[in-house]
C-alpha cells in the first residue's frame, strides 16, 4: 500500500469551522444521524423533545448547558463515527470570535477543515460576494496550521431553493477568488443543506445541477496527516515511568525507566544511539515499547516507550533525538503568531512558551507585520490585537530544538501563555 493509499485509510480527524450559526453542529448531527452513530436513548430523547416536529440535530453536539442557553458553541465538542470505508473524529469548533482560540486548538490536531458558509448571511446577488470575517479568518488559520485539506460547504441553500444554483455559483466564485489570493489549496466547494441532508451523506434529489461528490464521499478520499518518517529521530518526552516490578525480577538495585513520548519524526529501533536534549548525554536504546508490548521499532506518529542502556537524568520536557545528527537549537527565531488574548501582544513583554512539553520564558522582540484578513495584505504593526495574525521575532531564555512548522508540526509549534493570567494567549508557528 502506497503512502497516499495509507493516508486515505487512516482515521480522518477533521474540524468544522466558520461563523456563528452557520450550521456546524447541525452538519455534524446529520453525519452522525445518517451514519447511525447515535445511541438509541439519545435518539429517543431528541424525538421526545421534537414532539412530532423535525429533530434538531444540533443538540447532538451543543451539549453544554451554557451552549444551549446561549444558542452558540463555546467549547470544542468531539464526536466519532465510522462507515464501512473509514473512521472519523470530528471537532465542532466555535464560530464566535471570542472563542477563536478553541478553533486553533482543534485545528492543531486535525487533518482537514470543513468551513461552512451560510448562504442566508451573504448578499449573493451582488458581485463580488463579500465573505464573512470568520469564514476568512478560520480559512487562514487552517492554512497557517498546515491542514492539508480545506473544504468549503455552502450551507442552507434550501432557504433559496428556487435560486440555489445561481446563489451557489456566486459564492463559489468568491471562495475560489479568496483561496487563490490567499494561496489556499482547497479540496472542494460543495452545496449542502445540513438540515435537509442534501449532499451531506446522500446526493440531493433537488439540486440535480450539482454533479460533484457528497461531503461524505469527499471525506473518504482526504489524506490523514502523516509525520515525516525519514531522517533523524525526534521525540518530546512526556512521561518517565519507573519499573519497580522489573527491578524485583532482575534482583538488582538498578531501576529501569521507560521514557514515553509521541515520535515527532523519524523512527527508533533497538540498538540506536540517541542523545538527550538539553543535557547532551548519549545512550543506546535497549528496548522499545508500544501499547504495552515490547516491539522492534516505532516510527513517526506513534507513541513509544524507550528503555535506555544506562541511567540518565531525563524528565518531562526533554527531547530525545538521533545521536548521529545533533539537534540544531536556537534562542531566537521568526514565526507567525495567531494572537488569541484580549490583552494585545506587546514587544518586550515576558511570556511563557511551551514547545513540546518544555516550558521556557521568552519575549517578543519585534512585530514585523500584521495581516489584514479582508485584503490579505501585510502592514506594519507595533502590537497584535485579539484574533490578529502577524509576523514576529522571538527571543527565548534558553535554547530550544525548533524546526520550521512547514517541515514538522510538532517541532515547529509553540503556545504562548500569559504569566499573570495563565491564559493561552497565542499560537506560534516557527518559520
Amino acid at each position: 500500500m502506497g503512502a497516499d493509499d495509507q493516508g486515505q485509510h487512516q482515521a480522518l480527524r477533521f474540524l468544522t469551522a466558520g461563523s456563528v450559526d452557520d450550521g456546524k453542529s447541525t452538519l455534524i448531527g446529520r453525519l452522525l444521524f445518517d451514519s447511525q452513530a447515535i445511541l438509541a436513548d439519545q435518539l429517543d430523547a431528541l424525538e421526545r423533545r421534537a414532539a412530532g416536529q423535525t429533530i434538531d440535530l444540533s443538540l447532538l453536539t451543543d451539549g453544554l448547558e451554557a451552549e444551549r442557553e446561549q444558542g452558540i458553541t463555546i467549547d470544542v465538542a468531539y464526536r466519532y463515527f465510522a462507515t464501512r470505508r473509514r473512521k472519523f473524529i470530528i471537532a465542532d469548533a466555535p464560530g464566535h470570535e471570542q472563542y477563536t482560540r478553541n478553533m486553533v486548538t482543534a485545528a492543531a490536531g486535525s487533518d482537514a477543515a470543513v468551513v461552512l458558509v451560510d448562504i442566508t448571511k451573504l448578499d449573493w446577488k451582488t458581485r463580488p460576494v463579500r465573505l464573512l470575517p470568520q469564514t476568512r479568518r478560520h480559512s487562514l488559520l487552517a492554512q497557517l496550521l498546515r491542514l492539508p485539506s480545506v473544504v468549503f460547504a455552502v450551507n442552507k441553500l434550501d432557504a433559496v431553493d428556487a435560486d440555489a444554483q445561481a446563489a451557489f455559483d456566486a459564492v463559489r466564485e468568491a471562495l475560489l477568488a479568496f483561496a487563490r489570493d490567499a494561496g489556499l489549496a482547497i479540496a472542494g466547494v460543495l452545496p449542502v443543506s445540513a438540515l435537509r441532508g442534501d449532499n451531506v451523506t446522500a446526493r440531493s434529489a433537488v439540486w440535480r445541477w450539482y454533479e460533484g461528490p457528497t461531503l461524505l464521499e469527499l471525506l473518504h478520499t482526504l489524506p490523514a496527516c502523516d509525520e515525516r518518517h525519514d531522517g533523524a529521530l525526534l521525540l518530546p518526552v512526556q512521561y518517565v515511568q519507573k519499573s519497580a516490578a522489573k527491578q524485583a525480577e532482575q534482583g538488582t538495585g538498578h531501576q529501569p525507566r521507560t521514557v514515553w513520548g509521541r515520535i515527532a519524526h523519524g523512527r527508533v529501533k533497538v540498538g540506536d544511539e540517541v542523545q538527550v536534549f538539553p543535557s547532551g548525554q548519549v545512550a543506546v536504546v535497549a528496548e522499545v515499547h508500544r501499547a504495552g508490548e515490547v516491539v522492534d521499532a516505532c516510527e513517526a506518529g506513534q507513541s513509544a516507550g524507550l528503555v535506555l542502556d544506562r541511567q540518565l537524568d531525563i524528565s518531562r520536557g526533554d527531547w530525545i533525538a538521533s545521536a548521529s545528527l545533533p539537534l540544531a537549537t536556537t534562542q531566537s527565531f521568526s514565526a507567525t503568531l495567531a494572537w488569541l488574548d484580549t490583552e494585545p501582544a506587546q514587544v518586550g513583554r515576558k511570556y511563557w512558551l511551551r514547545h513540546g512539553h518544555r516550558w521556557v520564558q521568552a519575549r517578543i522582540t519585534a512585530i514585523d507585520s500584521v495581516r489584514d484578513i479582508h485584503t490579505l495584505e501585510d502592514s506594519d504593526a507595533h502590537q497584535l490585537a485579539v484574533n490578529e495574525i502577524g509576523r514576529v521575532q522571538v527571543q527565548t531564555q534558553s535554547p530550544l530544538p525548533i524546526e520550521a512548522y512547514a517541515a514538522n508540526r510538532v517541532g515547529g509549534a509553540l503556545i504562548v501563555v500569559d504569566p499573570a493570567s495563565n491564559r493561552t494567549s497565542g499560537a506560534l508557528l516557527a518559520a
